[in-house]
């Protein structure tokens, strides 16, 4: 018998794709719906309630309304709450008391790309096999209407949430501090955290001046937000501001900038924070959750904490797979998501921003001083297109290369070669201490990986 393979549906943070596009269609939106209803068994019985949310794409009102419509056709009934960030939804989703919440987004994509990620009661994203059973039913067309017309779910439109979500940011500063005085540039990309993220900053004192808040359906993350901090960087500098913060499209990263414009990127936000929680005692586990990706002048400068690092695979849900499992609350990304689960169950671009200035506010230090906890590494990054993906240890001449560049590099530095979960690339990374002799070794192992993959191939 021959097995029927099922269309993989999900990705590393929800459904994702060109909108309009399979398989970011309004119909499969629906699907997703019936099916996201079915796996949670809301049909029948009491009265079940799934919370919407979305970012400021054009997209979100098509994707929004064929959700609802197949929530509700299976008897349960639907709450929108409009333009929220991600780790809004997670909070809401559980402050709510609702059954399941939705974030349609495509997180730092631009406007014609969306997503659809879902939240279980707890506010976590959903496990694999839960994904997997939804894949299972879309494919094998099991789904089906049916709940009869006096059963037909109910949704309901509600706009205040946003203070609920402002007063939860708020509380996770300490209440013996304030942002008097203090004062930021906000880029908040266009995207969902442009009514919030203003609101709670200027509300603990920061006097704000703002960047990427009118959003048009067309523009968030168009040449702003986290991706993009050269603006706001730009700004912090003619403002002689006291720091900056850039938020991606769904609010869940955070980028931020010094007095004196420099990047301050996720790595040193995780030290950062290591630091000030290890010195207040709530650090569990003596350790950090980061991925393959962050920089090794991240683990060294753990290791002089006396804190390990530990890694996963990229991208966030391993971040917080790995911390639930191993008992850990402070993870992240070299993209800015950081995860602090006593605070919340995804990454929070506007809590992490406030813990930072938290940081600054009780050290009475500027974040140029703060970021001196760590020296980062030169890190170059390059991608080589493949036609396939065979297993990299079957490819001899890449391992002798391979082999040969660690040997290279020693203790000093760091290779790290593996192929895009999402496009036809090999990605080879190498950090080191010398920026020149990182970008040399780089191109040389691209070359011999991309023409040993061409004769393996053929």
């Amino acid at each position: 018998m021959v097995e029927v393979k099922i269309e993989k549906l999900f990705g590393t943070d929800g459904v994702r794709g060109t909108a309009n596009c399979h398989p970011m269609t309004a119909e499969m939106a629906m699907s997703l719906g019936q099916a996201l209803a079915h796996v949670f068994n809301l049909t029948g019985g009491q009265r079940h309630r799934v919370i919407i949310g979305k970012d400021t794409r054009v997209s979100g009102y098509m994707f929004e309304s064929a959700l609802t419509s197949g929530i509700c056709s299976m008897g349960v009934d639907v709450l929108q709450v409009g333009p929220v960030p991600t780790p809004a939804m997670a909070f809401l989703t559980v402050d709510m008391r609702c059954d399941a919440g939705i974030m349609i987004t495509a997180s730092h994509n631009p406007y014609c790309d969306n997503g659809i990620k879902f939240f279980s009661k707890d506010g976590f994203k959903l496990p694999d096999d839960v994904e997997q059973r939804i894949e299972k039913l879309i494919h094998h067309h099991k789904l089906q209407v049916c709940e009869s017309p006096e059963h037909i779910g109910r949704a309901k439109r509600i706009d205040d949430v946003r203070g609920r979500y402002v007063v939860f940011a708020k509380q996770t500063f300490p209440n013996e501090l304030t942002l008097d005085g203090l004062r930021v540039v906000l880029d908040c990309g266009n995207g969902a955290g442009y009514k919030v993220a203003p609101t709670a900053l200027r509300e603990l004192g920061a006097e704000v001046f703002t960047i990427g808040v009118e959003p048009d359906g067309y523009n968030i993350n168009l040449d702003c937000g986290s991706l993009h901090p050269e603006k706001m960087a730009a700004k912090v500098r003619e403002l002689r501001a006291d720091v900056g913060i850039a938020l991606d499209g769904d609010a869940d990263r955070v980028v931020m900038v010094d007095e004196r414009g420099e990047v301050i990127d996720g790595d040193t936000i995780l030290a950062l924070c290591a630091q000030d929680m290890q010195r207040r005692g709530v650090l569990k586990g003596n350790a950090v959750v980061a991925t393959v990706m962050s920089n090794l002048g991240l683990e060294k400068a753990l290791e002089e904490m006396g804190l390990d690092l530990i890694r996963t695979q990229v991208g966030d849900r391993y971040v917080v797979e790995a911390m639930r499992d191993g008992g850990y609350n402070l993870g992240g990304e070299q993209s800015g998501h950081i995860v602090l689960l006593d605070h919340n169950a995804t990454g929070d671009g506007l809590v992490t921003a406030l813990q930072i200035l938290s940081i600054m506010r009780s050290q009475k230090k500027r974040l140029s001083e703060l970021s001196k906890l760590l020296t980062l590494y030169p890190q170059v990054l390059l991608n080589v297109k493949v036609a396939s993906k065979p297993p990299l240890e079957e490819v001899p001449a890449i391992v002798e290369a391979l082999e040969r560049v660690e040997k290279e590099l020693d203790d000093k530095g760091r290779v790290l070669l593996r192929y895009s979960g999402t496009e036809s690339l090999l990605r080879v990374m190498i950090e080191g201490e010398n920026k020149e002799h990182v970008q040399s070794l780089a191109e040389e192992l691209a070359a011999i990986a991309q023409k040993a993959l061409v004769s393996h191939a053929s």
